[in-house]
């Protein structure tokens, strides 16, 4: 017995030599990631280098500087600890990024498994019978032998990946669970962005309640007077009702901006992994936030190598085109390669005696010849599918760099908007105090009064808006950069 396993096993390994040395070719395109942009900015105009300034929280000048790196945990730029504790809870219980992680693991455990058919394929079996042969076959009459038939081998098969197409299936696997390692990443960079955002949309919410009740004390307080002045006779009844429907109207505002609080706050107890009901402790407001000064800007060279999507459409890209491969080695021949030792004996006793053994060798050879067309059709849609993948990734780089260049137009725009939203305020406050001493004075009608109050509420509830409107494109520009995941200490950044 052991003779005979030394034998075969020689044979093998002779096997697996010449498999190795048909195994030299691959078939199928060898992937290439595609280059990256050379545009040296964002659009047509030049690269900002800083936005306006207006003199207000939240009105600071922000620099952008080219090249500039972004750190891993790019919401600490607000610099606010219930924003950070909210993220880092937000990233330890949310369901989304539990599954993506699952997901993720799942993708690695298939590549692995894939894997596995590179090497030969060994099975163990051992076999026991009883059996009564008939009479009529010992050819002895009422001659009819029962025995015990105990057979046991081991069987060993491989397939040689003469053309490649195994390989190719590998590289198609790992691609494949590569995109999912970029889809998690996008998921957590959504995950952080969406509660930013979210907390950013409640503080500003906060703000508007607040000048909204301070609007609502300023009127009740002007109806008081008008109030008097109707009864010494100084105001008519028209300007009561006048003051009394602008009071209304102010006070029916509040009931949706408290609506609108709440359902930040379900959001952000959500995304954080709770139940609206157990919520969140953290309040935001946009004086607890900090306007970031400095703001990185990557070249659109680095961006394509920081944005998860991109990463994403490139492993798609890399997939569609070892697909490719595979389905043309799939019309080739294919070699398999088969051995056998084992022992059959009646008696147990001498199952490991000499003259039990049994073993054999073989090959084979498979040589598609018709298929109906199926193996042509097949590699043609492989085809079409990477030009697909190509375009889609085309698509999803231009989409990036529009993204990250809307961005930035944003930001000036923002900027400018709050400076001259704050010199409106600034003169509409001016012009309803004005307007108040005046019609205390007589010297101008009600109506006119009225709407001074109301351009002062609407230039104080935009100006709040515009203040939020900063913080907000700021969070989305350090998104649209990709969100510095490489610099977080739980990534080993790959192929990036």
């Amino acid at each position: 017995m052991r003779r005979k396993f030394s034998l075969s096993t020689r044979t093998l390994l002779s096997a697996a030599s010449v498999a190795a040395l048909l195994s030299g070719c691959t078939v199928g395109p060898d992937f290439e990631r595609p280059a990256a942009p050379a545009d040296q900015a964002y659009d047509s105009a030049a690269t900002p280098g800083n936005t306006d300034h207006a003199d207000m929280h939240g009105g600071e000048t922000q620099n952008f500087t080219a090249g500039a790196d972004i750190p891993g945990e790019w919401w600490s730029l607000f610099r606010s600890p219930a924003l950070d504790s909210l993220v880092r809870q937000a990233l330890a219980a949310n369901p989304d990024l539990k599954a993506a992680d699952a997901t993720l693991r799942q993708a690695q455990e298939l590549a692995a498994a894939q894997g596995g058919a590179l090497f030969p394929s060994v099975d163990a079996g051992l076999n026991q019978q009883r059996e009564k042969i008939a009479a009529s076959q010992t050819g002895i009459p009422g001659y009819a032998p029962i025995y015990n038939l105990t057979t046991g081998q081991v069987t060993v098969s491989y397939t040689v990946d003469v053309f490649g197409g195994v390989r190719r299936g590998i590289e198609a696997s790992e691609a494949a669970a590569e995109y999912q390692r970029w889809q998690r990443e996008a998921q957590v960079l959504t995950l952080t962005s969406n509660i930013v955002a979210t907390a950013i949309q409640e503080a500003s919410l906060r703000a508007q309640i607040a000048a909204t009740r301070q609007i609502i004390d300023a009127e009740q307080h002007q109806l008081d007077v008008t109030n008097r002045q109707f009864d010494l006779g100084g105001a008519s009844k028209n300007d009561v009702l006048s003051q009394q429907a602008l009071l209304a109207q102010s006070r029916a505002t509040l009931p949706g901006l408290e609506r609108q609080v709440q359902a930040q706050r379900h959001l952000l107890a959500t995304l954080a992994g709770n139940t609206p009901a157990q919520g969140v402790s953290a309040e935001f407001t946009l004086d607890g936030l900090t306007l970031p000064a400095d703001l990185p800007l990557s070249l659109p060279a680095k961006l394509v190598e920081q944005r998860p999507d991109i990463q994403a459409a490139t492993a798609t890209l890399h997939q569609a085109s070892a697909n490719v491969g595979v389905a043309i080695a799939n019309q080739w021949p294919k070699l398999t390669l088969s051995a056998d030792i084992g022992s059959a004996a009646i008696d147990g006793a001498k199952f490991f005696t000499a003259g039990s053994e049994f073993w054999s060798i073989g090959a084979g050879v498979t040589q598609p010849i018709f298929h109906g067309g199926t193996l042509e059709h097949q590699t043609n849609a492989a085809k079409a599918a990477l030009d697909a993948a190509a375009a889609q990734y085309q698509s999803t780089v231009l989409n990036a760099l529009r993204n990250v260049a809307d961005t930035l137009r944003a930001l000036q725009s923002d900027a400018e908007t709050l400076a001259r939203q704050l010199d409106a305020e600034n003169a509409a406050a001016g012009s309803l105090t004005l307007a108040q001493e005046r019609y205390k004075l007589g010297a101008i009608s009600y109506i006119t009064l009225l709407d001074a109050e109301r351009t002062e509420a609407q230039t104080h509830i935009s100006l709040i808006q515009a203040q939020a409107a900063r913080f907000a494109d700021t969070a989305a520009l350090l998104q649209a950069l990709g969100g510095g995941w490489w610099n977080r200490p739980d990534m080993t950044p790959k192929g990036a």
